[in-house]
């Protein structure tokens, strides 16, 4: 079963009608307890980083991921600001992120940016796969995927990314340590690479 954390943040219904329309079963968790079971798991975002961060601590979300993702290896996929926290911390912010892949959430800087509007990374980009990686199965790099952001994920270590993604300068446009996954474009607005990276997630 996979399980859409449901924490005020994120298109989660756009994810919902991926999955029924591939005939994956999935819920939705809107408090820690229905995270137990659970065999997958995607944290979406869409928003502040601190804001996301202080919404998953306050439900006790936080321990009970940790025991998932470390002690049973339940795959895990973040999305935008759910790939985000994944982090160490994010100038966006003053919190502590996850910790789960070391690295720092940056700003774009927008004198590197020479088309205008300059922030948010807003549209259709492609992306530059750098390492076999299951949850790219059958995906059309040129085609890429939709970006909505004005922050970027810095990864310590370049084995934990999976691609990049040029906008104005190349950044980390997808990460994975072991069972940790983080794209920080929208699968659920993406079309047909998008409907495939969840389906090749599901199936991880």
């Amino acid at each position: 079963m996979i399980t859409i954390l449901d924490y005020g943040s994120g298109n989660i219904n756009a994810i919902k009608n991926i999955y029924e329309r591939l005939n994956i079963p999935f819920e939705f968790a809107t408090v820690k307890e229905q995270i137990i079971e659970a065999d997958h798991i995607i944290l979406p975002g869409v928003g502040a980083f601190d804001e996301t961060i202080f919404t998953l601590q306050e439900k006790g979300f936080t321990d009970v991921l940790n025991k998932k993702v470390f002690e049973e290896k339940v795959p895990i996929l973040g999305i935008c600001v759910g790939m985000q926290m994944l982090a160490d911390s994010s100038e966006e912010g003053t919190l502590n992120g996850l910790g789960w892949i070391h690295g720092k959430v940056k700003k774009f800087d927008k004198n590197l940016i020479p088309s205008k509007p300059k922030i948010p990374h807003l549209g259709w980009n492609s992306i530059k796969i750098t390492r076999d990686c299951p949850l790219f199965k059958d995906i059309d790099p040129e085609v890429g995927f939709y970006f909505v952001h004005s922050y970027y994920y810095e990864c310590a270590d370049k084995s934990n990314v999976i691609c990049n993604t040029e906008y104005g300068q190349l950044f980390h446009s997808a990460v994975n340590h072991d069972n940790i996954y983080g794209v920080q474009f929208h699968p659920e607005k993406s079309h047909d690479n998008g409907i495939q990276l969840l389906k090749n997630f599901a199936n991880l």
